[in-house]
């Protein structure tokens, strides 16, 4: 019998107490067609199918309802190993930086394992992974590229995934090409190294704009001013993202691609103290894909989790 992993069977519960895939994919915080996937490598692996599906419901085979009430006690058990470990590890804080994304169940999710402590001084991807590697942080959470990863001595997990989206002036809302965007390049490479390679790489790769800028207004109230003045829709940056948008200015989705950035957590390849891993684990397990393997998803080529080729 191959591997079962215990993400897996944690996705056979979430599946089995929903009977319905849509919802157990809102749950767990993954993809649909991800949670599919799973479902039925798990049933490759047991050699039993678990659910039967038609268009209309989702209901346990007898297998799987003999199996649910074993599974629960395994994921216990599971879940009451991680507890002892993380006692075991004694009552070191685990640190970690970030730029200005963290998951917003980060203090539950690692309750059990350690006490994290986020570290204060929000600084770029580059610079927050560079403290990962000279041991000023345990983790970071950062954008990241292979080589970077390489050459600091470092790993990366998939963490999250922003969708990138356009900002631009006037009424129209529909979806946008991105070969049909601006990106904004800014020439203070101290603060803007990680966005800039990640922009330049876009504009290599779909054949957006790329207008280059001396002020630092990649994200802000002057970034909206750079939206007015351009031509066409501009690409909002991750540290946007959530941030409203002025009365005269409109979201667009991109398209044709669609755009996606990844968030990763990183630690020393040398890295083995139980706390630090565990948290990782904690973090990092039934993430997903976030939609970033999709065809229609683009990835910088030095994107840890971009396809080969």
């Amino acid at each position: 019998m191959a591997r079962v992993e215990l993400r897996q069977l944690r996705y056979f519960v979430a599946v089995a107490e929903e009977l319905n895939f849509g919802r157990a994919a809102r749950r767990l915080l993954i993809a649909g067609p991800s949670l599919s996937q799973q479902i039925k490598a798990l049933e490759r692996d047991l050699g039993i199918r678990l659910f039967d599906r038609d268009r209309r419901a989702v209901s346990l085979t007898p297998a799987g309802a003999a199996l649910l009430p074993h599974t629960r006690d395994l994921l216990e058990r599971a879940d009451d190993l991680r507890r002892r470990a993380g006692l075991l590890s004694g009552s070191q804080a685990v640190r970690m930086g970030y730029v200005n994304w963290l998951p917003q169940d980060l203090a539950a999710r690692t309750a059990a394992v350690a006490r994290v402590h986020v570290d204060a001084w929000v600084a770029p991807s580059h610079t927050q992974a560079a403290r990962v590697a000279d041991g000023s942080l345990d983790l970071a959470v950062c954008w990241v590229r292979s080589e970077d990863l390489r050459r600091l001595g470092l790993r990366a997990r998939l963490l999250g995934a922003d969708r990138l989206y356009a900002v631009a002036k006037g009424t129209r809302t529909e979806d946008v090409p991105a070969g049909e965007t601006d990106v904004l390049i800014d020439d203070d490479i101290t603060s803007w190294a990680s966005w800039n390679e990640y922009a330049e790489e876009l504009t290599r790769s779909v054949g957006a704009r790329a207008v280059r800028i001396s002020d630092g207004a990649v994200t802000g109230p002057a970034f909206f001013d750079h939206v007015r003045r351009c031509t066409r829709p501009v690409l909002n940056s991750p540290k946007g993202q959530t941030v409203p948008l002025p009365p005269d200015l409109v979201r667009r989705e991109i398209v044709a691609p669609k755009v996606y950035w990844t968030w990763s957590l990183v630690r020393r390849e040398s890295e083995d103290r139980a706390a630090v891993l565990g948290v990782v684990d904690a973090l990092c397990e039934g993430v997903g894909d976030l939609g970033i393997h999709a065809d229609d998803a683009w990835l910088p080529p030095g994107d840890p989790y971009a396809p080969p080729g």
